[in-house]
């Protein structure tokens, strides 16, 4: 019972990391190869890889798929929303065994246009490197993204300065917040923002 609790809670994980797992028993030969995309198409492309390799009967042999993609903050119109973007668009990486076979069922797989390699050979990522984006993909805080720029005209939709009118004078990606030159009784006040707070006029 805890084992089928601790599964679930694993497979969350996997999937919240652009994980998807085949078979998690990997033998050590197993090396990761970076497998080229449609752009958009990584998901899709990783789930019907997942289906071929388990109805094929090589869940031995084709381990995981990994689509490295990090944790977003959108803001537009003035609300947050979280997204997952992909760090390589068009690109993911699966763990295999490489022999004839396991090549032509990833190349011949719909969506896939080929493995990336030295000529027709196509060449294993380090193991450290994987990790590395892996940490990456799970740790890093989200980052803003505004479609704000220094110099923009915006509105105040929130706050004491509501409707004020004023002009992006800083804008931080980080923390979500952007400077606003506000005229209050002819004069420009500096004025610290979420981007939640703005509308772009």
């Amino acid at each position: 019972m805890t084992d089928k609790k601790t599964d679930t809670i694993e497979q969350k994980a996997n999937k919240e990391d652009g994980v998807i797992v085949v078979n998690p028993d990997v033998p050590e030969d197993a090396k990761w190869y970076v497998v080229h995309t449609y752009s958009g198409h990584e998901n899709k492309v990783a789930i019907t890889l997942k289906q071929r390799a388990e109805a094929a009967g090589f869940t031995n042999r084709i381990f995981k798929m990994f689509i490295p993609q990090q944790q977003k903050i959108v803001v537009s119109e003035g609300k947050k929303r979280s997204t997952d973007e992909k760090l390589f668009p068009g690109y993911m990486i699966v763990q295999m065994l490489m022999d004839d076979d396991t090549w032509y069922i990833v190349r011949s797989t719909p969506g896939v246009t080929g493995f990336v390699g030295m000529g027709s050979t196509p060449t294993p990522l380090p193991e450290p490197e994987v990790r590395t984006l892996m940490k990456f993909a799970k740790m890093e805080a989200p980052k803003f993204e505004a479609k704000f720029q220094v110099g923009d005209s915006v509105k105040i939709a929130d706050g004491p300065f509501r409707d004020f009118l004023g002009k992006v004078d800083e804008v931080n990606d980080d923390q979500g917040k952007v400077k606003v030159l506000v005229s209050v009784f002819g004069r420009e006040t500096p004025v610290e923002l979420d981007f939640t707070q703005i509308l772009r006029i």
